[in-house]
């Protein structure tokens, strides 16, 4: 892997039921690209070897809160990038942690 990006995708204006189930529709787009991630409690990580698409899905995952019912969206990211070699995997970090 080149690269993977957190998403911390927080709607505003809406009761703990609608904002689950905002974050529910961006968990769901996130799975319907195909790339590994992993859903924390605070935030999605996802993996993958085009910087360009992890950008993108970062856009569509805040254009995604709004049509779902957000006036307002805070999207906090963090990237890591490697042109050349890899970065460490999401299984890498965190496989031991959960044995």
């Amino acid at each position: 892997m080149k690269a993977n990006i957190a998403i911390q995708i927080l709607p505003t204006g809406l009761n703990d039921a609608e904002t689950v189930r905002v974050v529910d529709e961006v968990i769901a787009y996130i799975r319907s690209t195909g790339l590994h991630y992993y859903v924390g409690p605070s935030e999605t990580s996802i993996e993958g070897d085009d910087l360009h698409q992890l950008v993108e899905i970062l856009e569509n995952c805040v254009r995604i809160a709004n049509r779902a019912g957000s006036e307002k969206v805070y999207a906090y990211t963090k990237l890591t990038y490697r042109g050349e070699g890899s970065v460490l995997t999401i299984d890498e970090k965190i496989t031991k942690h959960h044995q």
